[in-house]
């Protein structure tokens, strides 16, 4: 039996630089080395070498948020999260109404401790229809408003918009009204967007008609919270501005300095709204 005739390669034939045994005539456009088909990268001239194309990655500029933050491109996790969260929540609201009782903002409870009412009537609704709305005007807003501004701040955005809207309600909604709704945070995504669209020179007059409208509808209907409202979204346009202007040399220190600032406000008022309504109603409410 005769032996196979293996080709030799000339000993003056390249090789691909990363695979020694694989000779090439093919050289990366960049560096010059040689390169073999699973170590070439089309280029915009010729082709390129896996390593300059990584570096040629890494000095590249990151695309930055509105809000100076990196521009993270995908799915905008933190709206659907939300969206998530609130339908889950009326989910278990509606298997027991004593969780609709103990969530809602009902300003004994809170003056009596239960401050975390605050926050969790944010996330229940009165009514499928009110889910609803509130649902889709978070499907609508949330996700360009979380580009612009990354996910980090946008999730600080939704949730100081919804204390926002809670602590005007504590201060100055009848006592014995009970509150719920994302109706806060949803005006606070209306105002930051308002802000951040006239930072970048977006014609934003669709929203104006829709702010405008829904203020409408908050001073006509009676069964309507006003102050939650209103309250979503002063604090919206107000963080949405702290974020969209900072100085870039600081940014980070004031964005978040302002955002801690903001709660720190939060829990003087809340504090003195307490101490008011149990000098009022006193054993009413400790009690």
């Amino acid at each position: 039996m005769s032996t196979p005739y293996i080709p030799q390669t000339p000993a003056d034939t390249p090789t691909c630089y990363r695979h020694p045994d694989r000779p090439t005539y093919v050289r990366c456009a960049r560096c010059q080395r040689p390169v073999c088909p699973d170590c070439m990268r089309s280029a915009a001239v010729g082709h390129q070498c896996v390593d300059c194309v990584a570096a040629s990655a890494q000095s590249v500029p990151q695309a930055r948020t509105a809000a100076g933050g990196v521009l993270r491109r995908g799915r905008p996790l933190v709206s659907y999260a939300l969206i998530a969260v609130n339908v889950l929540m009326y989910v278990l609201q509606m298997t027991s109404r004593d969780l609709q009782r103990e969530l809602v903002l009902w300003a004994p409870g809170v003056a009596g401790g239960e401050y975390y009412r605050l926050i969790t009537s944010a996330f229940m609704h009165y009514g499928i229809m009110h889910l609803l709305f509130n649902m889709w005007a978070l499907y609508v807003i949330g996700p360009p408003l979380e580009a612009w501004l990354g996910r980090l701040r946008f999730g600080a955005l939704y949730g100081l918009s919804a204390l926002g809207g809670s602590v005007l309600v504590y201060l100055l909604a009848p006592i014995g009204a009970a509150t719920a709704g994302a109706s806060g945070a949803i005006f606070g995504l209306f105002g930051a967007t308002f802000v951040v669209a006239k930072r970048l020179n977006l014609d934003m007059k669709w929203l104006v008609a829709i702010i405008a409208a829904n203020l409408i509808l908050t001073f006509t209907v009676p069964t309507i919270s006003w102050q939650g409202h209103i309250g979503g979204l002063v604090i919206g346009a107000l963080v949405a501005a702290v974020f969209a202007y900072a100085p870039r040399e600081q940014r980070n220190l004031i964005q978040g300095g302002a955002c801690a600032v903001l709660l720190v406000v939060f829990g003087v008022l809340i504090y003195w709204r307490t101490a008011e309504l149990i000098a009022q109603y006193g054993a009413l409410i400790t009690g």
